[in-house]
């Protein structure tokens, strides 16, 4: 079982969100999804981050979205 997912460090990547144990940006994972890459592109990208690794911080970050619904702005026509 993975502990801890994402780090930050100011000494480290000047304080960039990293997937704990490669020193990996989150922000890449980002980056892949946002152009229409898979995850298993990324991970065969930047091995030595795991599977459950990125599941898991998919799944931290729709977190936030959800309960942002009430400061989203909806158009509704």
């Amino acid at each position: 079982m993975i502990q801890k997912i994402i780090n930050i460090d100011p000494e480290i990547l000047g304080g960039t969100l990293f997937f704990t144990e490669r020193g990996f940006p989150i922000k890449n994972l980002f980056d892949y999804l946002e152009t229409g890459e898979k995850i298993d592109e990324f991970l065969d990208d930047f091995e030595g981050v795991e599977r459950v690794q990125v599941i898991k911080l998919l799944e931290l970050s729709e977190k936030p979205v959800e309960s942002s619904t009430g400061i989203l702005y909806e158009n509704v026509a």
